[in-house]
């Protein structure tokens, strides 16, 4: 049967309005039959064949699809019934249609369809990542790049830009940092663009300033010059960790590139000056932005505010909020604060309250930052009452709240012992789908310390541990000590090892301390695994306190262990010791092997039984093994004379 067969026709589906304008099938080659493969196989071709030689589909026709599926209510069944007809450029128009309306749900949702049905590219992923945000989480980010299949759609500049940026705008920095140097392996070659975003992130991380100059000497080492926004970011990265020279350095060097410096630059390097509290280059910078004709905008008049308040410069802050008043960018409270908050450390609490009422009387807008500032001034300086009354005053007067202010109340309420304030804020917090930060934290568990309620210390600070955050040393030894000594032992163990695994570098002492407070509660086999790791920071007698008591009661499978630990880490050990394990060994004469072991092992290490237990040994040899007892104690005789004679030598 020909192709071109009626017959052969009538059994294909009808087609579609979309090919309606198909009539028939061509082949430029011979005619075909159904002998050369399978029916069903054959139709495989021909579907094959006839979709992908479909009649163009008018640009008319995919506007209309395009917008049928923007403004769909049914929008899994605009795409299946509309999206086979669309190129990948229009299914970006959609995409970014509901990017710009903040319609994530949708976002994902014409995403997800793109991908199952192979209609991406690489602007694509760039538009999708960049309208998510912050909706995309690191772990989610990091798993869709590395799901990307397509090698040069991966490695792609605009894409790995465009994740590393994501990562840096969810305050993943580190992890940016580390997804880079693996983009990088695999084949991405960077642009300048790359280079401006991780620079961004290093204003926000620990050593961000060192990281960034790495950075930068891998750009120039690539080939690649530093543009005005790189040099942006750069200036930034130096305010943010107080490199005030460092900054008028690169600022220096960008105006002798032929980089003319804009508002943003000026801005960066203010904030320099204000950590440096160096005002007078801070008024000579604005003159100099005078000179070049460009316009103080509230960004500048508030960093130079700043500048002032750090410099301890009251006055001529207070001349400066007027003029900023004048022109129109005090209405919002963030210069009052700035002000207030420099009054309030400096110890002016009485000034720093007027211009609070000022602010308040002028009904300057707030989302209650001034009023967090002014309740930590108050605890500050123990005027806990005042802080509770200007709390109260905030929960009646407004129903918002952020971390900053719930924080403050909070920590008014507690300094206060008021608990049931506390509860309230707690309560609060979670009503409001307020996540707690590393301040909440740390004021929650020192005030459960300071109540005695250690358990529930130790139950907020697993919390905190769950979430992230690393806790300080101090409170966790704090907490270590009450714990142990409340009889909450394996508690205590778990807060030691919250902060062993931290990056933070701990104190020798914590653990002699932690040491002492498994022996107490008999967790001997924790006990061990401090010593076995840090032997070198116990002493002596605390070491001779545990392995006592571990010969004694601990497990028996782990003695010869706790001997060759105590060994490794250059601690004698004393006869006391052997006879005690020993006398373990043989009352549990199962442990036949590891009784044999310890006795082959004492030799070669220096040591040997003596009489009093080669005798019990003896005694029980029939338990054992006679022949096998007694090649181990011929060591231990030979062992014992030489020893003998050394010492007679040594007299």
């Amino acid at each position: 049967m020909a192709l071109s067969s009626p017959s052969f026709f009538s059994g294909l589906a009808t087609p579609s309005n979309r090919n309606r304008h198909i009539h028939k099938f061509r082949c430029s080659t011979s005619v075909v039959t159904t002998n050369c493969c399978k029916q069903g196989e054959f139709q495989n071709v021909v579907t094959d064949y006839v979709s992908s030689n479909q009649f163009p589909v008018s640009r008319t026709d995919r506007q209309s699809a395009i917008l049928h599926i923007q403004e769909s209510s049914d929008l899994a069944s605009a795409l299946a019934r509309h999206g086979d007809t669309l190129k990948v450029q229009d299914m970006n128009v959609i995409l970014r249609y509901f990017g710009k309306l903040n319609r994530r749900r949708e976002l994902y949702q014409v995403f997800e369809w793109m991908q199952q049905n192979q209609k991406i590219n690489v602007a694509s992923y760039s538009s999708y990542v960049k309208f998510m945000g912050k909706s995309l989480s690191c772990v989610d980010a990091v798993e869709m790049y590395r799901d990307i299949k397509d090698r040069s759609m991966k490695y792609n500049v605009s894409v790995c830009n465009a994740f590393l940026s994501s990562l840096i705008k969810n305050g993943k920095s580190e992890s940016s940092l580390k997804l880079f140097t693996q983009m990088k392996r695999d084949g991405l070659v960077p642009d300048v663009f790359t280079y401006s975003t991780l620079l961004a992130g290093c204003a926000k991380v620990n050593g961000g300033y060192y990281k960034a100059l790495e950075l930068v000497q891998e750009l120039m080492s690539n080939g690649l010059e530093m543009d005005s926004v790189t040099y942006g970011s750069l200036l930034s990265v130096c305010a943010s960790h107080k490199e005030c020279n460092e900054a008028a350095k690169y600022f220096q060097k960008m105006k002798d590139e032929g980089h003319s410096p804009n508002v943003y630059h000026y801005s960066s390097l203010l904030n320099a000056y204000s950590a440096d509290r160096n005002y007078e280059k801070a008024e000579v910078l604005i003159e100099e932005m005078r000179s070049a004709g460009l316009v103080l905008n509230k960004v500048i008049y508030t960093t130079l505010l700043k500048v002032y308040v750090k410099g301890g410069l009251f006055e001529k802050s207070k001349e400066l909020l007027k003029e900023l008043e004048a022109l129109g960018y005090a209405k919002d409270e963030l210069p009052f604060c700035l002000l207030m908050d420099g009054l309030a450390k400096s110890g002016h609490l009485l000034e720093a309250k007027s211009v609070f009422d000022e602010m308040m009387e002028k009904q300057v807008k707030t989302d209650g930052y001034s009023y967090s500032i002014m309740i930590s001034a108050f605890c500050r300086s123990g005027l806990l009452e005042d802080a509770k009354k200007l709390a109260s005053e905030f929960e009646e007067k407004y129903d918002k709240y952020d971390i900053v202010i719930l924080n403050a109340m909070l920590s008014a309420y507690c300094r206060a012992g008021k608990m049931e304030n506390v509860m309230s804020m707690m309560k609060k917090m979670d009503d409001s789908a307020i996540s707690p930060d590393w301040n909440t934290f740390n004021i929650l568990i020192r005030y459960f310390c300071k109540e005695k309620l250690y358990l529930l210390a130790y139950r907020t600070m697993e919390d905190m541990h769950s979430k992230g955050h690393q806790p300080e040393e101090g409170l966790c030894s704090s907490l270590i000590y009450h714990l142990g000594k409340t009889g909450a032992h394996s508690e205590a163990f778990s807060v030691y090892n919250m902060l062993r695994y931290s990056k933070r570098t701990i104190s020798n002492a914590l653990h002699e301390n932690i040491l002492h407070i498994l022996i107490a509660g008999r967790l001997l086999k924790d006990a061990y695994v401090v010593v076995k790791d840090n032997a070198g920071f116990i002493s002596p007698p605390a070491i001779k306190k545990f392995s006592v008591n571990f010969m004694r009661s601990g497990n028996v499978n782990l003695i010869n262990d706790v001997m060759n630990a105590m060994q490794s880490s250059g601690h004698k050990i004393d006869q006391e010791l052997f006879d005690l394990a020993i006398a373990r060994y043989i009352a549990k004469p199962e442990k036949k092997e590891l009784l044999l072991w310890l006795l082959k092992w004492m030799p070669g290490k220096g040591y040997a039984i003596d009489s009093s237990t080669r005798n019990l040994i003896l005694k029980n040899s029939h338990l054992f093994g006679h022949q096998l007892i007694a090649e181990s104690l011929s060591k231990h005789l030979v062992m014992s004379k030489k020893a003998k004679l050394k010492k007679e030598n040594a007299r």
